[in-house]
């Protein structure tokens, strides 16, 4: 959580990764980090705005499409047997990991922020929705997806794109949350698992 609240990615990725490496199913890793993310994302909202790191209007077009995705997203991971989802949760962890491993060791290349229009919401609206599914398949993906395009488009300074980044991943992780709920059995997830990430991640 500390990287991510810098970085505006990682935490749902590494943990995922660590569960799963540590041979948790796919579904029940990404349910418990989400579950997690309720309150980590929650304190890093609060931080970021009262810094005032939070552009709201970017908040609101891509965080309510990011939802819904998530909740989809979830269903469908919880539909898939655990030996199938594995490959496939992998090898989108480890494309995702090389990634932010890449954005945090290489030279910050992006634009300038440069006064202009913001924006358009209909690109913000399919976006939030693709990297919201992709989060809760994934275990992660929200942050990777929103920070680097949010970061290229030059419109908002890095602390503000980070800052909603981190903040609208709030209502993401309830959406995925909420499609685990209704698809998963809760006897898979470990609560003591979720409430550790959580406390570290506080």
């Amino acid at each position: 959580q500390l990287i991510d609240g810098a970085l505006g990615m990682a935490y749902g990725l590494t943990s995922t990764t660590l569960l799963v490496a540590a041979g948790t199913a796919p579904a029940a890793a990404s349910a418990t980090v989400h579950l997690a993310e309720l309150g980590t994302t929650a304190v890093s909202g609060v931080s970021h705005w009262r810094f005032g790191n939070v552009d709201w209007r970017t908040v609101r077009w891509m965080t309510f499409p990011g939802a819904v995705g998530a909740f989809a997203g979830a269903v469908v991971l919880s539909s898939i047997s655990g030996d199938t989802a594995k490959p496939w949760v992998a090898a989108i962890l480890s494309v995702l990991g090389v990634y932010v491993l890449y954005r945090f060791l290489g030279r910050p290349r992006g634009p300038r922020p440069r006064a202009g229009r913001p924006l358009p919401s209909a690109m913000l609206a399919p976006l939030g929705l693709g990297a919201g599914f992709l989060d809760a398949v994934g275990g992660g993906g929200w942050g990777p997806v929103w920070t680097p395009t949010l970061l290229a488009s030059g419109r908002l300074e890095p602390r503000k794109v980070i800052g909603s980044v981190d903040t609208g991943e709030f209502l993401v992780a309830l959406g995925a949350s909420a499609g685990f709920l209704v698809s998963l059995s809760w006897r898979q997830v470990s609560l003591p698992l979720v409430l550790l990430l959580l406390a570290g991640g506080l």
